[in-house]
This record gives structure tokens, C-alpha cells and sequence, in this order.
């Protein structure tokens, strides 16, 4: 059981247009439905949820579905906005989790090989503890996602199902 006090749900690039993307192994629509019961959890038990989104730097509007799904942040959930494939890179994510007292992450998100790994690599780097959701998470093809999820994350984490993450107080 993970403990609420020092678990944060990091959810990775569920907007609109890539959500919309031909996705495997699994439809986005399915890990945006895994990544909202997530967080529903999550937010019940007073646990951060971060939901982070790319903006291009070098354009001066973003590209039509660029904002997170609709209805999928609440008040209270951190948004974090990263230029970079990873989620640490020059957002402050990782101060404002330290501030909470947060040792241990819970990802999620897409593309498992890209947005979700890279933050996943960043995050080892700092000393987080993490915890890899497959079944909320989807690449481009099924091979992508396979080799993160297979050979990468157990080298990082843990690898479970949404429905063995638990949280608790202690």
C-alpha cells in the first residue's frame, strides 16, 4: 500500500489531440478512463495529482487540442506545462513536490516510451520511488509501449495495473 502523505499521481500528456492519436495497446479514450479513476482515487485521499501538458516553444499558438482533456482537472491538481519531452525539465515540478513531502510518484499518461519514460528517467534521477500503471498508459505501436513497459520500467519502478494501486495513511 502506498502511503497518501507521500504519493503523487503524475499523469503525462492526456490532451486532446494526443489522446485522439491511433494509440496502442490500447485506445486513448481507454487510458484516459484508467487515468481518471486514478486520480479520482488520488484527490479522495488527499494526494497530489499532476497533470503536466507540452506547449511548443518556438510557436506563437499552440496547435488546435492542446489544453487537457476536457473535465479531467480539478481545483487542487497541479498543472504543469513542460517544453521538453520529460516533465522536470525547467517546470519547478520537482520543488513543488518536495514541498509536499512526495518520495514516491504513480505515472501514467501518453506516450508510455516518450513523455511518460522520460519523465519516469528524470524523476529515478532525483530519488523518487515510482510506480508504473500500465494500463494507463499507450504509445504509437504496441512494440513502443512493450519495450518501456517491459525491459525499461521494472529497471525504474515497479510495474502494476490501475487496480493495484492502493493508497493508505501511513
Amino acid at each position: 500500500m502506498l502511503s497518501a502523505q507521500r504519493t503523487a499521481l503524475v499523469l503525462v500528456d492526456l490532451m486532446e489531440r494526443i489522446v485522439a492519436l491511433p494509440l496502442e495497446p490500447r485506445k486513448g479514450t481507454e487510458v484516459l478512463a484508467a487515468a481518471e479513476e486514478l486520480a479520482n482515487t488520488f484527490r479522495a485521499a488527499a494526494a497530489p495529482v499532476v497533470l503536466v501538458r507540452v506547449e511548443r516553444a518556438s510557436v506563437a499558438e499552440q496547435p488546435p487540442g492542446s489544453a487537457l482533456v476536457a473535465g479531467l482537472g480539478r481545483a487542487g491538481d497541479l498543472e504543469v506545462v513542460k517544453r521538453t519531452i520529460g516533465a522536470f525539465q525547467d517546470t519547478g515540478l520537482h520543488e513543488q513536490l518536495r514541498e509536499r513531502g512526495v518520495t514516491t510518484l504513480v505515472l501514467g499518461g501518453i506516450a508510455t516510451n516518450l513523455g511518460v519514460e522520460s519523465t519516469a528517467r528524470a524523476a529515478a534521477d532525483l530519488g523518487y520511488d515510482l510506480v508504473f500503471v500500465e494500463d494507463a498508459m499507450a504509445a504509437l505501436t504496441a512494440a513502443e509501449h512493450e519495450a518501456s513497459v517491459r525491459l525499461d520500467f521494472p529497471r525504474l519502478g515497479t510495474v502494476v495495473s490501475a487496480a493495484d494501486v492502493r493508497l493508505g495513511a501511513a
